[in-house]
């Protein structure tokens, strides 16, 4: 009876280290290169107050911080898209700023006018520096003279997303959480793989029968792969990690027609917070552009849950979370 257990295990690690020894450098070689975004950039519109502060390192990082003129509500940090420029967030959160919130953008390290590191050339993947410039970003609002004692809310796109939602993880000032297009590591790597898997291998009657944990082992290797190609001076990190801590409100909106990051990949992610939750698919929208589709909708939706969970936010933070699971598609 043991035997067909063994012999499958076996037939496992033969075909892993098969693969490690012929296939798994294109892996490697897909996970280093670029997709092709569309970044945005956008333009000062000299409304807010020019903000340097640094980060680890001893690097310097540029920021502008929006004061509402109404009575303030709270304060949300603002995490980029990869390769954006800090006035490209002005068209996420000059609404929110009318709506009384003070609103800080930064930029993290080799991106727009912040410090350059030398020798690090950032990818759409987070790495522990990108989490330390979310980490610094949110000190330096610790810090300010109009700081809000109660704590914060975050709004991030993409990769900002992604470093914001695992700092806050962490972080019990971050209050509540806004993603559009977040996206982690494994949870995207692997459906991938398997997807692309016969393009490399035509063996296609074994590739079905590969269990998930298994391409997840060889992402693994794909990414240290990565490190090691790269200088070994950074680390990618697992946003999941840190999902499955969360437990303050996140509102994840994902595009129905994302290809980058596919619905899926989104519903992983937001199945494994425990938190107060709502999933919003917008039918119609590719990667990050809900907000071009449905524009009057977004906003209302966004202010929407700061107005529940981060204008109270002294009532919020002292309620204990329930889970949320609520699937909201938008109507055309």
């Amino acid at each position: 009876m043991l035997m067909g257990p063994v012999v499958c295990l076996l037939g496992l690690v033969v075909i892993y280290f098969v693969i490690l020894k012929k296939y798994i450098h294109f892996v490697a070689r897909i996970f280093q290169e670029k997709p092709l975004f569309i970044i945005p950039k956008g333009e000062d519109t000299g409304s807010s107050e020019s903000v340097r502060f640094p980060t680890s390192g001893g690097l310097m990082l540029q920021g502008c911080y929006f004061k509402t003129p109404y009575p303030r509500k709270g304060v949300i940090l603002f995490g980029l898209e990869f390769g954006s420029n800090r006035f490209s967030g002005i068209s996420y959160c000059d609404w929110l700023v009318a709506a009384g919130y003070d609103v800080f953008i930064y930029e993290p390290r080799n991106q727009g006018d912040s410090d350059k590191q030398p020798g690090y050339e950032p990818l759409h993947w987070i790495t522990q520096y990108e989490v330390d410039d979310a980490k610094s970003a949110i000190a330096y609002m610790k810090t300010r003279p109009d700081a809000d004692p109660n704590g914060i809310g975050f709004f991030g796109i993409s990769k900002g997303a992604a470093s914001g939602l695992y700092v806050g993880a962490d972080d019990p000032y971050v209050l509540c959480y806004v993603s559009d297009g977040v996206f982690a590591t494994y949870t995207t790597m692997v459906p991938f793989m398997k997807q692309w898997i016969s393009i490399y291998s035509k063996r296609v009657a074994i590739h079905p029968i590969l269990p998930t944990w298994f391409f997840g082992i060889l992402a693994l290797d794909a990414i240290k792969i990565s490190e090691k190609e790269r200088g070994g001076i950074a680390k990618f990190l697992h946003l999941e990690t840190k999902i499955k801590k969360m437990s303050n409100p996140w509102l994840m909106i994902h595009g129905v027609l994302d290809t980058y990051i596919k619905p899926e990949m989104a519903r992983t992610l937001f199945k494994m917070s425990n938190s107060q939750k709502k999933l919003w698919l917008v039918p119609g929208a590719r990667h990050n552009m809900a907000i071009q589709l449905v524009p009057a909708e977004y906003k209302n939706r966004v202010l929407d849950f700061f107005d529940s969970h981060l204008a109270c936010s002294t009532s919020s933070s002292q309620t204990p979370s329930k889970q949320n699971a609520d699937v909201v598609v938008t109507s055309k």
